[in-house]
């Protein structure tokens, strides 16, 4: 595989896949429909859905297809929002946050239809705990289990003490939920697969092309790159945490955040650990989160290494890891690797229409691998004449990230108070 494939960090998700033939750079004027800047699951979507009804697409990716978090991320999927539906009830009502909830839950049908009928083998596994690791979150935890089941959720079940070990194979938490509705992928494999699929729907895919501004409006949208252009009638901005300053209105919303990876050497084929498969995420503010991948090893993730690099942050990923699994004191990392994420500051997804003809989709803030394929195939509905069902994720309030040209620095303190809260 070419070195520069991935950055930050080799991942393990590279090993056993043919490196895809690189598509070219885009140069010179060029004109379509819809043009799509970022390549990653919600772009490469929003490609294939628009291809696929006939509509001339064009994608512009600044690296390689999953070299962004689409094809680095823990690929566990999630239930709903990211934030739970108390909390969504408390702002919204239970109208509205049963619509953000059904709209998440249709998300998980698609996905797997959509990689069926692609061909792709995600390598889907299901099952997901979510661990509690200070008991006074346990009460609020037995009652998540039913107020899901006030939004027609029956898939929750929560574990006592006892059980939660058992399943884990650790004593580190004190509880949790078991949430047999939804799993986790091989997130590389299925955005690849989307890539080829928009490909062979008729959508031009454009790598290492570094798109440096977004001019105009509906009609006459104008897309610079290094060594060209796109005019196109309408434009997906779909770059998550990797816009930058490109557009100011998601980069006022949008904060990006670094997380990292590490995978093991196999785990003993008789190892408790995980004996279900389940992935794990947990109740920290800088939440940890693992599985285990499908040769065997402890695939384990955490992103209190914020302003730090993959090459950096062995040490702080086994002493996170070995809190929970002290036994494998002895087994090393063969693979480290960092991403970006975009965050919210309410965790949930930016999504506007930032100028007439300009739409941003993104901040999934770590729960993008189950929404951001399905927005773009929203997207896609919506331009079709279908109704539009992002409709209610563009009312959300999402405020402006505090702070100015000091946010970075006020993050990176917030990050370390979270991560000391987290601990004591």
């Amino acid at each position: 595989m070419q070195t520069d494939f991935m950055s930050s960090g080799q991942s393990w998700y590279e090993t056993g896949i043919a490196a895809p033939p690189e598509c070219p750079a885009l140069a010179g004027e060029h004109r379509c429909d819809v043009v799509v800047v970022g390549g990653g699951f919600t772009g490469l979507s929003a490609a294939f859905h628009l291809a696929a009804a006939g509509v001339g697409v064009v994608v512009l990716e600044e690296r390689r297809f999953g070299a962004g978090a689409s094809g680095r991320n823990g690929g566990q999927l999630g239930t709903g929002q990211r934030q739970w539906v108390e909390e969504l009830e408390k702002t919204y009502g239970f109208e509205r946050a049963k619509a953000l909830f059904d709209l998440a839950e249709s998300a998980k049908p698609y996905f797997m239809d959509f990689a069926r009928t692609a061909g792709i083998d995600m390598e889907y596994r299901s099952g997901q705990m979510s661990l509690v690791h200070k008991p006074r979150l346990l009460d609020s935890y037995r009652r998540h289990v039913d107020a899901m089941r006030r939004y027609g959720y029956e898939h929750l079940h929560f574990m006592e003490h006892d059980e939660t070990a058992a399943r884990l194979g650790s004593k580190r938490y004190f509880g949790g939920l078991r949430d047999m509705g939804t799993g986790h992928i091989h997130p590389l494999k299925l955005v690849l697969g989307t890539a080829r699929a928009a490909d062979e729907a008729g959508a031009k895919l454009y790598e290492n092309t570094r798109v440096v501004s977004i001019e105009g409006e509906e009609g006459a949208i104008r897309v610079k790159t290094a060594h060209g252009a796109v005019t196109a009638t309408r434009a997906l901005i779909a770059t998550n945490g990797y816009g930058g300053a490109l557009e100011p209105m998601s980069a006022a919303r949008v904060l990006p955040i670094r997380s990292f990876i590490g995978a093991t050497e196999p785990l003993a084929a008789d190892s408790a650990i995980l004996r279900g498969g389940e992935a794990v995420d947990d109740s920290r503010f800088v939440v940890r989160y693992f599985r285990k991948s499908a040769d065997n090893r402890l695939l384990f993730g955490g992103s209190e290494a914020y302003g730090h690099g993959a090459a950096d942050m062995e040490a702080p990923l086994r002493k996170q890891m070995l809190e929970i699994y002290p036994e494998l004191e002895n087994i090393r990392f063969t693979h480290i690797w960092g991403g970006t994420l975009g965050i919210t500051v309410q965790r949930l997804p930016f999504v506007r229409d930032v100028r007439r003809g300009v739409t941003f989709c993104g901040g999934y803030s770590g729960h993008g691998v189950l929404l951001s394929h399905f927005f773009g195939r929203l997207y896609a509905e919506a331009l079709s004449g279908r109704p539009d069902r992002l409709a209610v994720m563009k009312e959300l309030k999402i405020s402006r990230f505090p702070g100015g040209i000091l946010r970075s620095s006020l993050l990176f303190a917030a990050m370390h108070w979270f991560a000391l809260r987290d601990r004591f």
